[in-house]
């Protein structure tokens, strides 16, 4: 095991990295390898003769050369192969390669096509990446965390496979997200890769397709559940909490473990659920943006959450949060809100988990309301009857906002505000072009997955995307670099509102209701600075100014490019 680290050497001041590596193991090390980029004597130093042919490469060249190869590959899970064998060699040139074309390369390792890679990830495993810690490991957690390839982990990012995207139960395919979420802190907020550690936490599956694969490289068994399912959680946050000084990130966890995992651990370990949490504050983020479209006030609004698993639990809390910072007490703040789950509206004696009962209504309210079916209040009826003017969809149902439902909404207000949120693609709630065409283009829409800009009465509408990638990264970095204690709440409120002073006037004239992807490393930066400021009014940060902050944050990002190496002799540990 390794310390990635940078040196300045004290008499020329020019930075280099120590190696403690050379030949093919160096050639053969994604972090370390440059390939043909590694100079004359660089080849002579590192015993590299050979090994690559005579012509030495700048990186520039590089990527034009692994841009034709990726640009030559026929479909989308072949770019994500692609890249990802790329990565494996050398992450330098990934990562360089990804930040120049992000907005064409972030739907390849993000969704929607990473939701197929991990449909297939039995399939098209070439390589590890990250640790695999299963129930047969479980019990020597601190052998296996020994297995990283660096030591300075500050960072990690942890599924268990249950829910990925809108796809359910993929098993320990489900490895594919925590490797693209650790590709876009990199890309985005410039954590660098050695610090950074995806795991899959495999405790079984119960999707019967993949139990009987024989390619399936999970454990072949039922899902651990109840108390050996706590069990193997904690022993796992206990390891990372003796090994590493580390964030970790909660992703794609199954509903009935995600708010546990998150309340019990919050406290304990440095961490967060992106789905929950992320999710939660890149819509706010929207909505206070669609307000500055509207020229109207969250208050004033009626929300719709079509679906109550934890991305509409997430964004349900930090809509409250929201209008409970511009004054509404926490009971108004709710009665804004509309929970609809399979059953229809929540209301009072219904059986909903402890998540779900701020979102309850009372029978009397909807006592008057006009009903197609009395024993089961829909959407539709929700959206009639509350004339509700946003609505957000979290369910995993392509389409479920039909011609009907758009049309209704349309009728509460000038400008309705339609979210469909749930990925990847093919689960969208609607398109936006049909939204669009609904409402005469009066909506303001924004999608969870990447959707092409639609043309609307004569002009060229851009469709936002909702994209956690707009926050967790900043929430991550600007958590690290504060050194705050824990990440509470507000922090999110705080990234929310950072995020959204993102947007220009002209993007918002244009209907934008967020920046565009290639902005990604500046509004890391601002989200970062604002948890940063956040955690140091709470007292659980850096003591420092904005300024002082700000350096801090903007020195930790990574830009990758290739500093001269010099020989490392290793240690004996």
């Amino acid at each position: 095991m390794f310390t990635y680290k940078t040196e300045i050497d004290p008499h020329t001041g020019e930075k280099y990295v120590p190696v403690p590596i050379k030949g093919l193991a160096l050639a053969e090390h994604p972090m370390y390898n440059k390939g043909t980029a590694f100079t004359v004597a660089e080849r002579d130093e590192f015993n590299l003769n050979g090994i690559y042919p005579a012509a030495v490469s700048t990186l520039e060249v590089q990527k034009q050369r692994a841009y034709a190869s990726f640009s030559s590959e026929q479909t989308d899970l072949e770019k994500y192969i692609y890249l990802m064998s790329l990565q494996d060699r050398n992450e330098t040139l990934h990562y360089a390669l990804l930040l120049d074309h992000l907005t064409e390369m972030l739907p390849i390792v993000y969704t929607p096509t990473v939701g197929l890679a991990c449909q297939k990830y039995s399939h098209i495993f070439r390589r590890p990446r990250g640790l695999y810690i299963s129930s047969r490991n479980i019990g020597h957690i601190d052998r296996v965390l020994s297995n990283t390839s660096f030591a300075n982990i500050s960072l990690i990012v942890a599924t268990d496979g249950e829910r990925i995207l809108g796809l359910g139960d993929l098993g320990a395919g489900g490895m594919g997200i925590p490797i693209g979420k650790i590709s876009l802190y990199i890309a985005a907020a410039g954590l660098h890769p050695s610090e950074c550690l995806p795991v899959m936490l495999d405790v079984g599956t119960n999707n019967e397709e993949l139990l009987n694969d024989p390619l399936y490289i999970g454990i072949r068994e039922k899902r651990l559940s109840g108390e050996a399912y706590d069990q193997f959680i904690a022993a796992f946050v206990d390891g990372v909490r003796r090994k590493f000084s580390a964030l970790l990130q909660w992703e794609d966890m199954g509903k009935s473990h995600a708010f546990h995992i998150l309340e019990n651990n919050r406290e304990q370990i440095l961490s967060f659920n992106d789905d929950i949490q992320g999710t939660g504050a890149v819509a706010v983020s929207v909505l206070l943006n669609a307000m500055k479209i509207k020229g109207e006030k969250l208050r004033d609004q009626r929300y719709i959450l079509f679906g109550q698993g934890q991305a509409g639990i997430g964004i349900g809390r930090q809509i409250a949060a929201g209008l409970m910072s511009g004054g509404l007490s926490q009971r108004e703040a709710y009665d804004r809100i509309f929970g609809i789950d399979i059953n229809g509206l929540l209301l009072e004696g219904m059986t909903v988990s402890d998540e779900q009962r701020p979102f309850l209504k009372p029978h009397s309210l909807v006592a008057e309301w006009q009903l197609s079916d009395a024993n089961r209040i829909t959407l539709l009826d929700v959206i009639k009857n509350t004339r509700a003017s946003v609505l957000i969809g979290v369910t995993g149902q392509a389409n479920a906002f039909d011609a009907e439902i758009i049309a209704a909404l349309a009728a509460n207000s000038n400008v309705p505000v339609i979210l469909p949120l749930s990925n990847p693609t093919s689960k969208a709630e609607c398109r936006p072009d049909v939204a669009l065409s609904i409402t005469g283009g009066r909506c303001l829409l924004a999608t969870g997955s990447p959707f092409p800009a639609v043309d609307v009465n004569g002009a060229r509408q851009v469709i936002s995307q909702c994209n956690n990638l707009f926050i967790f990264p900043g929430i991550g970095l600007g958590a690290l670099i504060s050194r705050t204690a824990r990440i509470t709440d507000s922090m999110f409120t705080a990234a929310s509102k950072a995020l959204s002073a993102c947007v220009t006037t002209d993007e918002l004239k244009a209907r934008q209701m967020l920046p565009p992807i290639k902005k990604i490393r500046d509004v890391s930066l601002q989200v970062a600075l604002a948890v940063a400021i956040e955690a140091r009014e709470l007292g659980l940060g850096r003591r420092e100014e904005d300024d002082a902050l700000r350096e801090k944050i903007a020195a930790a990002m990574w830009q990758p490019r290739y500093l001269p190496y010099r020989r490392e002799t290793p240690r004996d540990d």
